[in-house]
This record gives structure tokens, sequence and C-alpha cells, in this order.
């Protein structure tokens, strides 16, 4: 299969490489230095700049002609970017070939998911062609072939099952659902959650605080999730439970490093200051918090992380309000 790889970042050149396994790839990258790289020493230059990568990658600054004759197109770049980026080549893409987003994020300004934002861009003509692929997968170890596993959905099976073969392999495995939202909304969410996570290791908290926070968190997420008309299963899978707990407590997570520097005192610019990637869950709590209560469902960890990143909250201070709400029954998921 040629496939094509919208996004040159970590998790980009990632999923470009799993690609490979199964036949030739173009890597669309914003960076002229990254296309040269990768052209070049079959490295990217940027990021996980130490691993080799298959020499049937080629990278090209021009996006038009990156999706051209692709038999698959996967667009991997970050949430915020991702109407601007498919907009300009919208009208490049041809019915019939799967649109694969492994973007995780809700648009801040719209509310919208992926699915969403690309529905809106997109010909009618593609709408049947996207999917959504998520699940507990870091963009190194996934280069250095450590054997991951991960969901795609979409609305109509045979498109998950064409991609499903296209990204399987024996280090790289791939399971389908039509379940778009509980999909989507697992990999959104999980990084609110994994910035909590990351404020409570830098508070110095242990294990019980850590167990407790992940299966809260869960609950938060199923629970919009469900209101948005997901299976609640989906959430308790590889999208759901899976991704969370990998970017809750995972040393490679970059939404976790993000709290345990907030956790530690230090000022949001001064974090992402020095990160040389995205952090999705920074944007993502705004438009959580904004969607949670649009929705009219009660998620309070969010809450926390919002008000903590968009407030100034003292992170110790976020934990208290947490910890003193009203008591409530386990099963009333509040």
């Amino acid at each position: 299969m040629n496939s094509c790889v919208i996004g040159g970042g970590s998790w980009g050149t990632a999923l470009a490489s799993v690609l490979a396994h199964n036949g030739s790839v173009r890597l669309w990258a914003r960076e002229p230095e990254v296309v040269e790289g990768i052209n070049r020493d079959h490295r990217n230059p940027r990021y996980q700049t130490d691993i080799d990568l298959p020499p049937t990658i080629e990278a090209t600054g021009d996006l038009r002609a990156a999706v051209k004759g692709a038999e698959l197109v996967c667009v991997v770049v970050p949430s915020h970017a991702m109407r601007a980026v498919m907009s300009g080549v919208a009208d490049a893409l041809q019915p019939g070939v799967p649109i694969v987003s492994a973007a995780k994020g809700i648009e801040n300004d719209s509310l919208q998911t992926m699915e969403e934002v690309l529905c809106d861009v997109l010909p009618r003509t593609l709408w049947a062609d996207l999917a959504f692929l998520s699940g507990p997968s870091f963009a190194r170890e996934t280069l250095q072939r450590m054997a991951t596993a991960v969901t795609i959905a979409a609305r109509f099976h045979q498109v998950a099952k064409k991609a499903q073969a296209a990204f399987s392999t024996p280090f790289f495995r791939v399971y389908t659902t039509e379940d778009v939202t509980g999909v989507e909304l697992g990999g959104a969410l999980k990084n609110v959650v994994a910035i909590a996570a990351g404020a409570a290791s830098g508070l110095g908290l242990g294990h019980n605080s850590m167990a407790a926070l992940l299966t809260r968190g869960l609950a938060e997420i199923t629970r919009l999730a469900v209101k948005r008309g997901a299976n609640p299963l989906t959430l308790s899978g590889l999208a759901g439970m899976g991704d969370l707990v990998l970017t809750c407590t995972g040393g490679l997570s970059r939404n976790r490093h993000v709290g345990v520097e907030l956790g530690k005192g230090r000022t949001l610019d001064d974090i992402l200051g020095e990160m040389n990637e995205v952090a999705e869950g920074v944007k993502t709590a705004k438009s959580t918090w904004d969607l949670c209560r649009r929705e009219g469902v009660d998620m309070p960890i969010a809450e926390q992380v919002y008000k903590v990143i968009y407030e100034q909250k003292a992170p110790a201070q976020a934990l208290t309000d947490l910890m003193t709400r009203e008591l409530k029954r386990e099963r009333d998921f509040g």
C-alpha cells in the first residue's frame, strides 16, 4: 500500500514507520530541516533523532503532492491545527481512500471532536472514509518496534478493516470498533487526567493517590463520553483505560510531565517554553471544561485541572478541594 502521513512530529514519524512495514510512505512535514533530514539520513532531525527510519519513507514539504495517489492518508497534526491543515488539502483527497486521524483533542472554540472538525472542512463524499486511531502508544516505543496495541474506530466497518490491515505488523496490533465517539473522547480526555496525575506526583503523593485519580478520572471520561453517545465498554478498553494508564504513569508522557512540573510549583509558560513537542492536554483542559458545562456533566478533576492551568490555582489547593467535596455514593459517579 502507498500511504501518506500528514505531520512530521514524533507520532507522525512513528506511524509512518509502522506503515512503511507494509509499503511505501510519503510523509509531509512543515519544517524543511525535517524533510531534508529524513530524505538524506533516514532520521528525523527534530524528534526521536537517534532512531533510524525505514528507507521507504519519503518526506516532502508539498502537502498536495504528499496525498496524490495515496491509498491511505493518516493525519497526525496537533488537534488545534487540524482544521487549517485539512482545509488546505480537502479538494485533493479522493473518495474511497481511508483518512485516519491520529490526533487527540477537542477544538477550543467550537468544542468539536476531530471527526466533527473533519466533517466541517471535508466534502460530504469523504465522510464515510474517516477513521480514528487511538490507544496506549508512546511514539518512541513504537519507533523501537516494541509490542503495541491500538484501536481504529470508523463508522463503516470496511473502512476500519482496510486501515487495520495497513497498520498491522508483528509489533503493532490493531483492533477495530464502530464507536468513534468513545475512541475520540477517551483519547482526548485522558490527557487532562494525565496532567492531574503528574501534578499529584509533583506534590509528592503516592500510589494510593494515583490509583484513586485514575479510577475517578475514568469515571469522568466515561460520564461525558456516554452523554455524547459512546458505548461505556469502549472506555474500559485500549482507547480508554489503556491509554489513561499509559499517559498518567509513563515517564514518556508529555502531559504527565506538564503536571509534574506544575505540582513542583513551576509556571506553565516556563514548562511549555522548554518543551519541543505539544502537550495536547493543556488546550484540551479548556475545551473539556467548557464541554462538560455545556453538556451538564460533573467532572471535578477536569475542573481543577482547568483552574490550575487557566486560573493559576495552586495544585495543593486543587487537591484539597477535590478531597473535601460533598460525599457521595460511588455508583453515582460524581
